[in-house]
This record gives structure tokens, sequence and C-alpha cells, in this order.
């Protein structure tokens, strides 16, 4: 069940008179679920309790814990989604869709099944070909022009239920790791307010099962140890710098790496200069406005940001003319 765009769901707080108000379990953590919660609760559906993780005094302001108890809702500890014991509360309340939105928990059998509905997960992932993690990474690793967002019901084996709606949008040279996370979001949530349409409408979710045969399934491990090969094209260095962009947040892979000197630096941010190279993969060339020339096995790569001395850095401040970038752990060439 594939479309170009993320169906149209009904405005938040617009109810046809057929429509009876459900009962709703969110999981979530980040941005999506504050988001995800705060539409809810200007509509029609009941929110019965987030599960998310608690606020640390002096941690991150603008969390989902807060921004629940704001709203006057019931906050539980994400990892309770683990206790079976969770799915006997689910029946008490008479809960009919339990929504999972970027929370890593493994939910327990017991409680997945336990919502009169059923249980449903906003991937930000085309399935069944990007399941697992760190999908928006391995698809622009990978070079991909198209990426997707995919609301499925949560059955034991991770990423793998029927679909219940999915939105496809374009990859462009300007996007990120990060900037791919927050088009699945904007593309996500409309998917989930016409699920909760559709289900308090007609009381069931329309889906469809996935082709598991095309299933590919990613899990921890960073492509090449997350060292650069300056001997790949400029795109392939382009793609896999980009694909652990999450600046200014935390990258699930780490820094693209490279050896200057024989110190490990990361390599933030670059853009493709379309410019060929006539030296040695990983030198470094004059400056291109704000950014440093870096040859790569074809072209040019501008670099702009990297982790060097503990700290970021404009790379004008790092890399000069004539120096070598290597890659691998013991800086002998190219990984």
């Amino acid at each position: 069940m594939k479309a170009d765009t993320a169906q149209t769901a009904m405005p938040p707080g617009t109810a046809s008179s057929a429509t009876r108000a459900l009962n709703v379990l969110v999981v979530g953590e980040e941005s999506a679920g504050m988001e995800l919660v705060r539409t809810l609760a200007r509509g029609p559906h009941r929110i019965v309790g987030v599960l998310t993780s608690p606020e640390i005094p002096g941690g991150k302001i603008g969390s989902l814990w807060g921004a629940a108890q704001k709203l006057g809702l019931t906050t539980l500890p994400a990892k309770r989604v683990k206790d079976p014991t969770l799915a006997d509360d689910i029946r008490g309340q008479q809960v009919d869709v339990l929504l999972n939105v970027h929370s890593l928990y493994i939910i327990n059998r017991d409680v997945l099944v336990a919502p009169r509905l059923g249980s449903f997960n906003l991937h930000p992932g085309p399935l069944p070909d990007y399941a697992g993690l760190n999908c928006m990474s391995w698809a622009l690793y990978h070079g991909e022009s198209r990426y997707g967002v995919t609301l499925h019901k949560m059955e034991p084996e991770i990423d793998a239920g029927a679909i219940a709606g999915q939105a496809l949008f374009d990859i462009e040279d300007k996007d990120t790791a990060l900037t791919l996370t927050l088009k699945c979001v904007k593309a996500g949530l409309p998917l989930i307010h016409e699920l909760l349409r559709s289900a308090a409408e007609t009381g069931a979710i329309p889906m469809q099962p996935q082709d598991l045969t095309e299933r590919r399934y990613y899990g921890k491990d960073v492509p090449e140890g997350g060292w650069l090969d300056w001997s790949r094209s400029a795109r392939a260095v382009f793609n896999f710098i980009r694909a652990c962009d999450y600046f200014p947040f935390r990258s699930p892979w780490g820094h693209a790496k490279a050896r200057l000197a024989g110190e490990e630096i990361g390599i933030i941010k670059a853009a493709l200069l379309g410019q060929p190279a006539g030296e040695a993969p990983g030198t470094v060339g004059a400056r291109f406005g704000e950014a440093v020339r870096v040859a790569c096995g074809d072209e040019w790569i501008g670099v702009t940001k990297v982790f060097s001395g503990g700290k970021y850095q404009d790379a004008v401040e790092v890399l000069q003319p004539g120096m070598q970038l290597e890659g691998g752990p013991e800086g002998r060439g190219s990984a």
C-alpha cells in the first residue's frame, strides 16, 4: 500500500456524526511524539496515557514527559512496555489503539495484542525495503533518491506487520540524516490521523500485508566501521558524510571518520562541487568559499565542518592545502 504523498487526514478536532471517540495509548519520544500528543489532545479522542522517558533533573528541555504532564495526561516510564502486566491495564482502560512513535523499547507480546484494534508503529522508512535501525542513514549511504515513512501493525517480528499507511517523498542533495528524519515525521503524522479517522468511523483499520520476500533489515553496525574511503567517488563519500549527519544532535553512527597526521577527526558537513580532481584521493586542496576542497576518486568535495581537538570547527581552521586525509583506523591509506 504505497502512495506518493501522505493520505489526507481530517483536521484534529473534527469528527463526523458517525465518529466515536477512541481510547489511545501513546508510546513515544522526541519531537515526533510531542507533536502527535499535542495534535491528539486537540482532537476528539482520549489519550489514556503516554509512555516515554522520564525527565532528568537538569536534563534537556522540552521532553515528551514534560509536555504530556502540562496537558494533564498520565505519564509512565517507557520501559513499562516490556512488562506483560501492562496488558491488563490496557484492557482495563479499554484502549482501542496503541501508537508507537520513535520509541526503541521492544514491546512485550501480551501488550501488543491487548488494544482492541491493535498496536501500530510509525517506522521512519519505506517497508519492506528499509526495516530495522538507522534506516535514514542507510538510505543516504546507498544513494537513494526516494524514501518514505510507514505506519504498520506491530507484530513480534520487528517491522514486519501489515501496512496501514505509507507516504513516499524525494531525497534532495541538501538532505542529511536529520532532515530525512524530520521529513518522515511531517509525512507520517497524517497517516496516524487517517488511521484513527478510519477506526473511529468504521470500527476497522484497512491494512495490506508486507511482501516479506522483499524485506531488507538493518542492524546497529556502521558500514566500513565509520571510516571514509577517499578513493571512492565524490558522490559516495558525500553520501557517507551526510548519512552520519544529525548535527547538532548526536549521531547513532558517530562521525564519518578520517585521519589527519595520524589523529582521528570527524568530517561533519560537506558538499558536492562537481569539479574534477587531479590530486591523490584525500589530498586537501585550496579553499572554495567557506569550504575546503578534498580530493576523492573522481572529483573534489567541499568540506565545511569537522570535529577535531574535541570540538566542532570550521574546516578552514583545521585543513590546509597540501595536507593528506587518510582512511582506516591505522591511517594507512583508505579504508
